[in-house]
């Protein structure tokens, strides 16, 4: 492996709920997944953030969610296939016209929260996400969890998928995030981040809270933002895949 991509969930404050330190994460990360109003952010931060990213080189990526703003977009929700993917388009279309105004444009979709979770497990709502980005730009690349429904229905959608792995979340032998209402589900500090990033890249898989390992490309590593230690555990893992001869660099630049 020469190259890999370091991404982060950004863009998830709004009005004068402040959250994360984007100016910072953006000197770090290769891509940003900008969330799009549904569970965090609103226009005059998709577009301060947009602007942000494009001054740095970072690519852009739309972060769409369920319509759950003030669960932060972790509440599962049971929606019909024509609603989600509505929301789905209005989400990711909102930022596609922000990107443009700024002379960008978005390259990638990455689903947050439970709506990511589901689609990870359930092959119906993953062809509905799928559906949904594929009728916007057959050219955008779903950023999905390895070992998952959604990165199988983005392939059967003619999608280019790049697949990632979470630097700060624990793994189940199902390939499945532990749920984050059990202990040691999220990981904190580079100490501990770095060194299961390291495992994964030199198993070529996840590596589960037993030690099972489940093989897999490694496209992405992300690292989320809203952590009081997010940066520096950001710049922990960079240094690190730098050291070990990985150029980090922007989704569209990953090999296709």
């Amino acid at each position: 492996m020469d190259k890999i991509n370091l991404n982060a969930d950004l863009g998830e404050s709004f009005g004068a709920w402040s959250m994360g330190d984007d100016p910072a994460m953006l000197d770090v990360v290769a891509s940003a997944n900008i969330a799009c109003g549904f569970h965090a952010g609103d226009p005059l931060v998709m577009r301060q953030t947009v602007r942000a990213a494009l001054a740095r080189g970072v690519s852009l990526g739309a972060h769409p969610s369920f319509p759950d703003l003030q669960g932060f977009g972790r509440r599962r929700m049971d929606l019909s296939p024509p609603e989600l993917e509505a929301g789905l388009v209005y989400q990711i279309g909102a930022l596609q016209g922000v990107a443009a105004a700024e002379g960008g444009r978005v390259t990638h979709v990455k689903p947050h929260g439970a709506l990511s979770n589901m689609a990870c497990a359930d092959a119906a709502l993953a062809e509905t996400v799928a559906r949904a980005v594929r009728a916007l730009d057959r050219d955008l690349i779903l950023l999905a969890p390895a070992h998952s429904a959604l990165a199988r229905a983005g392939e059967r959608a003619g999608l280019r998928v790049a697949l990632e792995v979470f630097a700060d979340r624990a793994y189940q032998d199902d390939g499945q995030l532990v749920p984050r209402s059990q202990p040691g589900a999220v990981l904190h500090g580079a100490e501990a981040c770095w060194p299961h990033v390291q495992r994964m890249l030199e198993a070529r898989a996840l590596v589960s809270v037993t030690g099972r390992h489940l093989p897999t490309t490694i496209d992405s590593v992300c690292v989320h933002g809203d952590g009081a230690g997010a940066v520096a555990t950001a710049r922990a893992i960079r240094a690190g895949l730098v050291a070990a001869g990985i150029a980090v660099v922007p989704l569209p630049q990953l090999p296709g």
